[in-house]
């Protein structure tokens, strides 16, 4: 593809509309074209923030029309020419790296989208939750990048809960047994939605996982639920007051085991 993707594939990828023809165009014309994978991922952020939006107000028609003209004009902008030189190259193969996990991130908000319009339950609490899974994929990805430093870096289960007390408003257990290629890395206290999140890090062979743990609205319970998208998958789960994420580019069966252990340790007495 030697043009810019145009403003309808954008759009579909964003719904998660496309053909699996069109799909596998729009992937490999983004994995070369980081202005299009910035249009593209501002598009898919921009059905979730007007998801969030609606719970409190309806755009007016005019509103709507003008927000899509704005849309349309800025997907048409020629993107700015890059020069060609040597010394560029570090930057280019970088950009298209960044790209990469753009376009996972665009997956996997249109994925959710489409899921979420498709099923009885979507309406306002989805529209968060597909923002809330958005904000915790750009954390798992912050503690993955390169030069990162996880705020507690230790193995020991009695070292990483002790290390939350007193920073965050409630506790959690932590598997006392793991499968032998599984171990916890460290954790970070992290925020979402201007609330106190606890970030577990754990290995599973070379994959790199992200659990995140926050307070939740009740005592109710909710098995693990593990969807696929992009090559990433995503599992959540409530349990003795406890609402969890957990993100990594693992086999869904992998993440889910994992987050079973999580979630039966809050059933027990563990210290």
């Amino acid at each position: 593809m030697s043009n810019h993707l145009s403003e309808n594939i954008l759009s579909g990828l964003a719904d998660g509309e496309l053909s699996p023809e069109q799909l596998a165009a729009a992937q490999a014309h983004l994995d070369s074209c980081c202005a299009c994978t910035s249009n593209a991922l501002g598009q898919a952020l921009l059905k979730v923030s007007l998801a969030k939006s609606g719970q409190r107000y309806s755009p007016s028609p005019e509103f709507t029309e003008r927000l899509r003209q704005e849309i349309s004009e800025e997907t048409r902008r020629p993107a700015t020419p890059v020069k060609e030189a040597s010394t560029q190259r570090p930057s280019w193969t970088a950009g298209l790296a960044v790209a990469g996990w753009a376009f996972a991130l665009v997956l996997l908000i249109a994925g959710l989208i489409a899921v979420q319009r498709n099923s009885v339950f979507w309406g306002g609490a989805a529209a968060n939750r597909t923002a809330l899974v958005a904000e915790m994929f750009d954390l798992h990805i912050a503690a993955l990048a390169e030069g990162s430093t996880l705020q507690v870096l230790s193995s020991d289960r009695h070292t990483v809960k002790p290390w939350f007390q007193g920073r965050i408003p409630f506790t959690f257990n932590l598997p006392e047994q793991l499968p032998s290629d599984e171990k916890l890395d460290g954790a970070n206290l992290v925020y979402a939605e201007g609330k106190p999140v606890a970030q577990l890090i754990y290995s599973i062979g070379h994959h790199k996982v992200s659990v995140f743990l926050a307070q939740g609205g009740g005592a109710g319970t909710t098995g693990p639920s593990t969807q696929a998208r992009s090559g990433f998958s995503v599992s959540r789960f409530t349990t003795n007051g406890l609402e969890g994420i957990a993100i990594s580019d693992i086999d869904p069966a992998r993440l889910t085991s994992l987050v079973e252990l999580i979630d039966h340790a809050q059933a027990g007495t563990q210290n």
